[in-house]
């Protein structure tokens, strides 16, 4: 241990000259110094499980730029022994220097030297920091994590680092602003029987000069870089190399017991590298790349350039336990990060302001990547609906925010991880990438990215490239530019709604546009907005939806006031029209009444499959959406979803159950469900019968969507007790029960596991509820975890709901902090859970914050069960008010919980509004 006391040794002095008062209060960084390059030492403990710790020195070359008296940089919750810290020109007269007091700024985490003498503007100095703390339990910085070793049935312990947003702070003392970027030389210290793993290859390891079998690993000088994307790991993993001709050395790294499942990453990620090699039209910058498996992360993943980390079901994937939709997953998230080694990495945003350019970005590319090489899943169609789904309820809260958002506070970068950032950022892209075309399109990118190599950008440099390349392959008009045209998209909160009526007999239509939002006291003059819209459209007599170019825009004049639009040349009223071609942009379109008749006429009795699948889905997510905001009728969008008993493909059927869950939420609590229930029953009944059931037919499906669908309408079954589909799943269930080794044999087929699970313990007895939480604290597989903790919250036992509320934010309990929202989400998903997870949060409030604290985005995570289903003005008025006296517990969430209370609003409105009149519509149907 004596390696730790050379560093805390004059502890005592550690901080003792710091003043808390620090006259610069700025949010950034000053401006006047540079950093040149980092050398960065560390040595880390990990054998004594008591006293997991680091130490360590960090060498800052650093560039005055102007003169200045204070070396102003970050560090927060680190040990500094500032009898140590030493600073000295390295340019022109070499002279000394020394730091004469520090200072704090909690508020900002500022560490503030006073220099002895000022630092001259042109020379060059190096600082020197000493460092030391405990590895966290937090999952940021430079944290512990632990798994079981099943041989030895004992905890090995690792480490490894979380810098995104703003954590490297927490490491080591740096300039810890994405805008700083500089070389890393990281070395490593650590015991011999483990592996060290940072952004580079290994350069040299040598024995530690006093620690017996300790030794110091050397990288490779890194490129240029921001410092959230600097990663270090000790862990004793292993590791599977993936073989590709000249390319970057590639390895997939996870704990030995899970090496197995890491197989399809191993085969996935490299692949998808070379894809935007040749797309982006740059080779990968670095030598190798590394991903690895950690067993506790707050994150899904993190794009750390050259060294991956990810969530276990993020990265690996069992082909006995993990379902289609689980590979996705990997296939996804893998994407989204090998593109971020491009979008992020090499080009990086100035400020947090512009994260959707990494996280927009990375989201849009990584689908095209995931096309590119499995085109038989169609996941571009269905990413691009499922973002659009999520955009058009989330952004339709007068609560949410634009893309690019104004951050001041670190606390507010963490909420700007979100939908907006990542759905909306990449929904706006597509629809930029479906107006410009291919070419103009890859060729902004490329000199985008060409231009800011190293370096970092904001959202109008990328405007001015993309612009560029849209004029001269003549894609815009001269007098269109992108700046004008997306900043509508991205500076403003929201979306529109486009009003087209028709005139039949001029065969002409008029459209206007304004902001959609779901809560219906806001009046019309207060909605306001105007956005540049690409209109698509097709007829009834052409049907060619394979066209998604603009015909058409709606523009804004000067003042932002929106122009007023004719479309010529339409059909006579016996032909539809279809606005929006393939969805291709993020609006809603209400039409006339006759527009409407005509289209139900095509879908319910016509040939509805000439009109493109996502067009469909389209109408029935607008349909229902403006019925339930009261600006259609709810007779309209019931008729028109009564086509579904004809519908065999995933997109309408997923845009259909999303709208149905959220209206089902609300009425199963009204004595009316009883007609809710008989009517979904005979709306799923014949998808149920043509896909076979709940049986084991996958391995015969050749579509891959449609093993999505039947998953999903086989959920829905269940749920609404279709057919056979109970009786079945209980006999999955106790054949389960009856294997003599049940982990090692499941006759469940991999697909419907997570309705056979739910179905089974919503049905079932004590001891099925006893069997299956065995199964999961004996399960290796992080993807059949999850599925196994949604399951035990569908029981219906409020003493076992109870019970399993207080394990899941147990510490000792075998649930990890990462995975707890799944539990509570679970229970209060669960009608007879509800109330229980409503009471439980309120009056656990406290815990619970100290609980996630500082990762509060997690606890937030929590609320929006809670929020879909109170609907009364009493139950709203309560949590209101306990939103009102818990303030401090509720610190960092702010943003959520405004978001929670409007969704109850709006839900207390619509039960109000239109609970008879679709009850109505809907006996008027059986």
């Amino acid at each position: 241990m004596k390696w730790f006391l050379l560093f805390v040794v004059a502890l005592g002095v550690a901080l003792a000259t710091a003043n808390s008062d620090s006259s610069y209060s700025y949010y950034r960084l000053p401006t006047a110094l540079r950093p040149q390059k980092y050398h960065l030492r560390i040595l880390t403990n990990l054998e004594n499980p008591e006293d997991l710790k680091f130490a360590g020195t960090v060498k800052i070359i650093i560039e005055a730029l102007e003169n200045t008296n204070n070396i102003t940089l970050h560090s927060k919750n680190l040990t500094i022994d500032e009898s140590q810290i030493t600073l000295r020109e390295i340019s022109g007269d070499k002279k000394d220097n020394c730091v004469s007091s520090t200072a704090v700024n909690p508020s900002h985490d500022f560490y503030i030297l006073k220099t002895c003498q000022e630092l001259v503007a042109g020379s060059i100095y190096e600082l020197s920091l000493p460092f030391a703390a405990d590895l966290n339990r937090q999952l940021e910085g430079y944290y512990r994590s632990s798994y079981k070793d099943p041989v030895a049935n004992a905890t090995r312990w690792i480490s490894v680092t979380q810098f995104e947003p703003a954590s490297a702070r927490l490491a080591f003392p740096c300039f810890d602003e994405p805008d700083f970027k500089a070389p890393f030389i990281v070395t490593l210290g650590y015991h011999k029987k483990y592996t060290g793993l940072s952004n580079m290859p290994v350069k040299e390891t040598k024995p530690h000069e006093t620690l017996a079998d300790y030794i110091w690993c050397e990288f490779q000088e890194s490129v240029p870089m921001s410092t959230y994307l600097v990663a270090y790991s000790v862990n004793d993993f292993s590791h599977k190399p993936s073989t590709l001709p000249n390319s970057a050395l590639f390895r997939t790294w996870a704990r030995p017991n899970a090496i197995d499942q890491c197989d399809y990453a191993a085969e996935f990620g490299p692949k998808v590298l070379q894809y935007y090699e040749q797309f982006f039209g740059i080779k990968f910058p670095l030598p190798k790349i590394d991903q690895i498996a950690i067993p506790d992360f707050s994150a899904g993943a993190m794009e750390n350039w050259g060294l991956v980390t990810y969530r276990e079901i993020a990265l690996l994937y069992s082909a006995a336990h993990s379902s289609l939709a689980d590979k996705q997953r990997v296939a996804s998230v893998v994407a989204h990060e090998l593109a971020h080694q491009w979008f992020g990495n090499l080009v990086t945003m100035k400020w947090w302001t512009d994260l959707w350019l990494n996280e927009g970005f990375a989201t849009y590319v990584a689908s095209l990547g995931v096309e590119n090489i499995n085109p038989e899943w169609r996941s571009m169609q269905q990413e691009s609906l499922s973002n659009l789904l999520t955009i058009f309820r989330r952004d339709a809260l007068e609560s949410s925010h634009p893309i690019s958002r104004p951050i001041q506070m670190v606390s507010e970068i963490s909420e700007s991880f979100d939908q907006i950032s990542y759905q909306k950022g990449s929904t706006v892209l597509r629809m930029m990438h479906m107006f410009l075309g291919e070419e103009s399109f890859r060729s902004g990118l490329q000199s985008y990215l060409q231009m800011y190599s190293y370096k970092n950008a904001e959202q109008d440099n990328l405007w001015q490239s993309l612009t560029q390349a849209a004029h001269k392959y003549r894609a815009l008009p001269k007098s269109y530019d992108i700046k004008s045209i997306m900043d509508s998209w991205t500076l403003q909160t929201g979306y529109p709604v486009i009003n087209v009526t028709r005139d039949y007999s001029a065969k002409t239509a008029k459209l206007s546009q304004e902001r959609y939002l779901l809560n219906t006291q806001i009046t019309r003059a207060h909605r306001g907005g105007c956005w540049w819209v690409p209109l698509s459209y097709t007829t009834q007599g052409e049907q060619d939806f394979n066209n998604t170019a603009p015909k058409a825009w709606m523009e804004c004049g000067k003042n932002g006031e929106s122009l007023p639009k004719t479309i010529q040349n339409l059909p006579g009223p016996d032909q539809w029209v279809i606005f929006n071609t393939q969805l291709s942009t993020l609006y809603k379109v209400n039409y006339d009444a006759q527009n409407w008749k005509l289209l139900i006429e095509t879908l319910t009795n016509g040939d509805f499959e000439r009109i493109h699948v996502i067009n469909r889905a389209q109408l029935i997510d607008d349909a229902l959406y403006l019925a339930w905001t009261g600006e259609q009728d709810y007779e309209i969008a019931m008729r028109l979803i009564e086509y579904l008993q004809r519908e065999r493909e995933y997109l309408p059927w997923k845009s259909a159950f999303e709208n149905l869950k959220r209206v089902g939420r609300i009425v199963r609590q009204t004595p009316d469900f009883e007609f809710f229930k008989r009517y979904m029953k005979k709306l799923i009944s014949p998808i149920y019968e043509h896909l076979n059931g709940i049986n084991d037919t996958f391995s015969a499906i050749k579509q891959q969507d449609q093993v999505l669908l039947k998953t999903m309408v086989v959920n829905w079954a269940c749920q609404y007790q279709v057919s056979d589909c109970v009786p079945q799943a209980l006999n999955y269930y106790r054949n389960w029960r009856s294997e003599p080794n049940p982990d090692e044999k499941n006759p469940v087929p991999i697909n419907v596991r997570s309705t056979v699970y739910c179905t089974s313990i919503k049905h079932g007895s004590d001891s099925d509820w006893e069997f299956l939480w065995t199964r999961y604290k004996k399960s290796n597989v992080a993807a059949e975890k999850r599925t196994i903790l949604t399951a035990l919250g569908c029981s219906r036992e409020v003493w076992l709901l109870q019970r399993y509320l207080e394990l899941t934010f147990d510490p000792k309990e075998a649930i990890r902090k990462q995975d707890s929202m799944w539990a509570f989400q679970a229970v209060a998903f669960n009608e007879v859970g509800f109330l229980l997870a409503k009471k439980y949060f309120m009056d656990n409030v406290d815990f619970i914050y100290k609980f996630y604290h500082p990762l509060t985005k997690d606890m937030s995570r929590l609320l929006s069960p809670l929020s879909e289903q109170v609907i009364t003005q009493s139950d709203f008025n309560e949590f209101r008010d306990f939103v009102n006296n818990s303030r401090q517990s509720l610190k960092g969430l702010e943003q959520a919980i405004q978001q929670t209370l409007e969704i109850m609003l709006t839900n207390v409105q619509w039960k109000e509004r239109n609970y008879h009149q679709m009850s109505r519509s809907i006996q008027q149907l059986l």
